[in-house]
């Protein structure tokens, strides 16, 4: 039985890490910098160039390796490894998934921002609009927070029939990432 619920924490492992391989290449390919370089110092485009600094810091982390010694043989040293690397995977895919959506409201904020420039300078007429849009995204990433991205992800597995009984609880999450911030 321990074996065939090994065989199901491996699949969840490569589940996870490739949703976090797949999120890298989306926040890589994201863009840094705008055409006009008086826009480098807006809202959007720092946010944007924080994104990729994020991405690159969640992928350059170290692996927590360090599994204790489980009782009960070999079956049970592999669950508690397999349980690690579930948790590091799940911890980088979470931190991806909100680098990723923040990085998607920065990228609607150009657009919003190009709609209102129409190919000009920003000006004392369409300074509200612009102030509107700053605010507008403010709130947007106010609102990706840990538990909107833990929700939304656990949602997404189970409704594509993933494996989702020992996933890591966001408490696990939020400590693994404590435990790495720079």
């Amino acid at each position: 039985m321990e074996r065939e619920v090994n065989e199901c924490r491996t699949a969840r492992v490569a589940e996870v890490l490739a949703d976090f391989r797949t999120l890298q290449y989306y926040i890589a390919a994201g863009p840094v910098e705008p055409e006009n370089e008086e826009d480098y110092y807006t809202e959007g485009w720092a946010t944007l160039r924080q994104c990729t600094i994020d991405g690159q810091y969640i992928l350059d982390v170290a692996a927590d390796t360090r599994v204790p010694a489980a009782q009960g043989g070999e079956e049970e040293q592999t669950r508690a490894e397999l349980q690690q690397v579930l948790l590091d995977a799940y911890a980088r895919r979470h931190e991806g998934q909100k680098i990723l959506l923040r990085q998607a409201a920065a990228q609607r904020w150009i657009e919003y921002r190009d709609q209102v420039l129409q190919g000009q300078r920003p000006h004392p007429g369409n300074h509200a609009q612009l102030q509107a849009l700053d605010n507008q995204l403010r709130a947007e990433l106010a609102a990706i927070t840990d538990e909107y991205v833990y929700t939304e992800l656990l949602s997404a597995d189970q409704s594509q029939g993933r494996w989702t009984m020992e996933d890591p609880s966001l408490r696990r999450i939020m400590r693994w990432l404590q435990a790495r911030q720079r």
